[in-house]
């Protein structure tokens, strides 16, 4: 690449991208800020174009968050761009290049933050294909971005705090959610009492997510899921059901809710593709999921490469924006040859206790194997090419597959339009299980691929590339 024109480009405009980008700005970086959304935030802060105020109501710390738009106004904004690929090296300098609209754009620099956040880990029950069914992230971004509810009468499960906010926010503006169910048992947050007091703030959040629920009259069951959902055309119940502490059903726990609606979270899984195209080392979180290995200033083995946030294990807003400080600050030393100094203690401190307390999470919140007993063999798992449970079964029982990679090219679980972003994690699980195999390939496990594509493009624009 003959010239740079930025030092730093961050991709990403969530928590971390944000606080990469003020931090390198801060630095005396110039600045690229590449962003698929229309404005800044991210999933954590998303809001109505233009209008925060509008549902500052459902936001957390939204001092934070104005202060990062603030530190991040000095960089050049390519907001509305979806990165499909990066490339290069600190030798020569990087490539990002990203659609917008029915333009291509590239943008070249010095060295790279990448901040791509994470999408929901969705598990997979009985009739989840109906319409009304939602993640919990879908039913907040619907509600943050649009102010749109996903129904009156929602039910809202899986596992996990974040389970708490989504039901909070549905309904503080109207919705009646008529239950959250907990698969695992909060209980257990009393083992990892080191983990939470150095972060107090955490305890504030959830207490008082908790209150709202409560003044609403929200009722909150511990080891319970929906395990199945009902209608003709459209959600008009579910059925939940009490769970043993291997996510079995407990016989004759199960009882029909009646709903509109559902909004189901299981976590969330590191968006990985542009971090891999790149080849950056990995290793497996404390929730399995496959992330990139960073070093103390989130440097990866590839140089000049900085990663921040969810894509180096899922731990939240505040974990991010600490990750982003660090990365940006390195990022300029990168770019300039200054050489990169010590972080500061106060960071150390803050990621060291933010990055227990995401262990503790994991350790309280796991997705256990007993979900595979809910699924009939008529199942859908791959909703995109209608693969149900019993054909990704056959494909390992029947075909002799011994690994979700030949169990997928057997049945086409994850040969879809979403690639295995949906049904990636179920069918791995599922092929696992049924050969018996306990070793399980970390990035099956998540539906990520060493591809050098992260987003659609058209045969006709990459032939021209």
């Amino acid at each position: 690449m003959a010239t740079s024109p930025y030092d730093v480009a961050v991709v990403g405009a969530g928590p971390a991208g944000l606080a990469a980008a003020a931090a390198a700005l801060a630095g005396g970086a110039r600045v690229a800020l590449i962003d698929a959304g229309r404005q800044p935030g991210g999933q954590y802060w998303r809001h109505r174009p233009g209008d925060l105020g509008a549902v500052a109501d459902l936001h957390h710390d939204l001092g934070t968050f104005r202060g990062l738009v603030a530190g991040a106004s000095g960089a050049v904004r390519h907001f509305g761009h979806h990165v499909w690929t990066v490339s290069g090296s600190a030798a020569d300098g990087f490539a990002v290049r990203s659609l917008a609209g029915d333009a291509e754009h590239e943008v070249a620099a010095r060295s790279l933050v990448l901040a791509p956040g994470a999408y929901d880990r969705q598990v997979p029950f009985r009739s989840w294909d109906l319409p009304g069914v939602y993640t919990a992230g879908g039913a907040q971004a619907l509600l943050k971005g649009n102010e749109v509810l996903v129904g009156r009468r929602v039910v809202v499960g899986g596992t996990g705090p974040f389970l708490l906010p989504v039901a909070a926010g549905l309904a503080a503006r109207g919705a009646r959610v008529v239950g959250v169910y907990e698969a695992n048992g909060p209980a257990g947050w009393a083992r990892h009492t080191g983990a939470v007091l150095p972060v107090a703030a955490k305890l504030t959040e959830g207490a008082g997510y908790a209150a709202a629920l409560a003044r609403r009259r929200v009722p909150f069951h511990a080891r319970r899921a929906v395990v199945a959902a009902h209608g003709a055309d459209a959600v008009e119940a579910v059925t939940v059901a009490k769970l043993d502490r291997e996510w079995r059903v407990v016989p004759g726990s199960e009882r029909v809710v009646e709903c509109d609606a559902v909004a189901v979270g299981w976590g969330f899984t590191p968006q990985l593709e542009l971090p891999l195209a790149l080849g950056v080392a990995t290793r497996v979180d404390a929730d399995g999921s496959l992330v990139v290995e960073v070093d103390e200033h989130q440097r990866t083995s590839v140089p000049g490469v900085y990663v921040a946030g969810e894509a180096c294990g899922v731990g939240g807003a505040p974990l991010a924006v600490v990750e982003g400080e660090i990365a940006g600050t390195a990022a300029v030393a990168a770019a300039t040859g200054s050489g990169v100094s010590a972080v500061p203690s106060r960071l150390r401190r803050r990621r060291r206790a933010l990055r227990r307390f995401a262990a503790a999470m994991h350790a309280v919140h796991p997705v256990r194997d007993g979900w595979q007993s809910w699924l009939g063999d008529d199942t859908l798992v791959c909703r995109c090419e209608e693969v149900t449970a019993g054909e990704v079964r056959a494909a390992v029982d029947d075909l002799g597959a011994t690994d979700p990679r030949t169990a997928k090219l057997l049945s086409r679980a994850g040969m879809g339009w979403c690639q295995g972003r949906v049904c990636g994690y179920a069918t791995t699980c599922l092929t696992a299980s049924a050969s018996g195999s306990a070793s399980v390939s970390a990035l099956d496990l998540q539906g990520v691929s060493e591809r050098p594509i992260a987003v659609p493009i058209s045969l006709d624009r990459l032939g021209g590339v």
